[in-house]
């Protein structure tokens, strides 16, 4: 599948991802490639060669590095992707985000830096997918 058709990084489809579901705390240094998706909450840092979901009722304290990162939960610490960050809209960072591409849904929470490591011009969109799609 060519990834380039696909604007959203949950588009894409590349097999099952390492859940960490809801209920389930994990506090440490996470490493390893592959997509991860946490319902869950996490204390400590990750660097993931692949990307990271934290889902709507996520909680994470600590850096996020990854590949490409989604954030529908809640964040105190730094997010670092590699490549795309899309923040929806009830995301609620507090923290440095950067990327070479971010992508902000209204309504989003974002206290702190937003910084974009790309060449692109900045782009405006309103997202006109259901979340579920």
């Amino acid at each position: 599948m060519n990834d380039s058709k696909h604007r959203r990084i949950r588009d894409r489809s590349s097999g099952s991802a390492t859940l960490i579901n809801d209920g389930c705390k994990i506090s440490g240094l996470i490493t390893g490639s592959g997509d991860f998706l946490v319902n869950g909450e996490i204390d400590g840092d990750c660097d993931i060669n692949g990307s990271v979901t934290l889902a709507q009722n996520g909680v994470w304290q600590g850096t996020i590095k990854a590949d490409d990162i989604i954030i529908a939960g809640q964040v105190e610490g730094d997010i670092n992707a590699n490549d795309k960050i899309e923040i929806t809209n009830s995301a609620r960072i507090s923290g440095t985000v950067t990327a070479k591409a971010i992508a902000v849904a209204e309504g989003a929470v974002v206290e702190g830096v937003m910084k974009t490591t790309g060449k692109a011009e900045p782009q405006e969109f309103v997202e006109k997918r259901d979340t579920d799609d």
